[in-house]
């Protein structure tokens, strides 16, 4: 089955491919970026990004955003992850976390598919913590201060080994199991 996925990220265009390929789901990368909905509420954020992304190409895709809720900041910045991680990157991000006495962070990916008829959300997230320092390559974006509940190294140490536990493969794999019961009813 092929899929479109649109996104601006290669990075996450290729976590896509490596996680559902498996599972016999070829992506097709609809490499265009959709002005974003400016929101704490991720789901509104999503729905307004797909409903864009479908009228844009007029096909069945999905479009998904990852964000950081940091307990320490009452779940702040959710849906404005990106706006806070281009401001701050890195170190001065991991400086605020420190200041704030309060390391804990969940993950979450809220995936939205339009097969051209209705609008399906899917949603994963892990628990973890923002470490001390940055570690890790620091080209996909916040990977470098995230590191999952249970494990020692940041999302960006782990490279691949991060899709078996990330948030966006649990999202995936409801995704993938949407289809699975959608081709079975057919």
């Amino acid at each position: 089955m092929r899929i479109r996925f649109m996104s601006g990220n290669k990075h996450k265009i290729a976590e896509v491919q490596r996680i559902l390929a498996p599972v016999g789901v070829d992506i097709v990368p609809v490499s265009r970026k959709i002005e974003e909905l400016q929101t704490e509420d991720v789901e509104k954020l999503v729905h307004d990004k797909l409903t864009k992304a479908f009228e844009a190409i007029g096909r069945p895709l999905f479009v998904e955003h990852t964000g950081l809720y940091l307990s320490g900041l009452n779940g702040l910045p959710a849906g404005l992850t990106q706006i806070f991680w281009d401001r701050l990157e890195a170190d001065r991000f991991v400086d605020l976390v420190a200041g704030l006495g309060d390391a804990r962070v969940t993950a979450k990916t809220v995936l939205g598919y339009c097969d051209g008829h209705k609008i399906h959300m899917f949603e994963g997230s892990v628990e973890g913590t923002v470490p001390s320092a940055a570690a890790g390559p620091t080209d996909f974006q916040w990977d470098c201060v995230f590191v999952p509940e249970g494990c020692t190294q940041t999302f960006a140490e782990m490279g691949a080994a991060k899709d078996d536990i990330s948030m966006r493969r649990k999202a995936l794999d409801l995704f993938a199991a949407h289809f699975r019961s959608a081709k079975g009813k057919k």
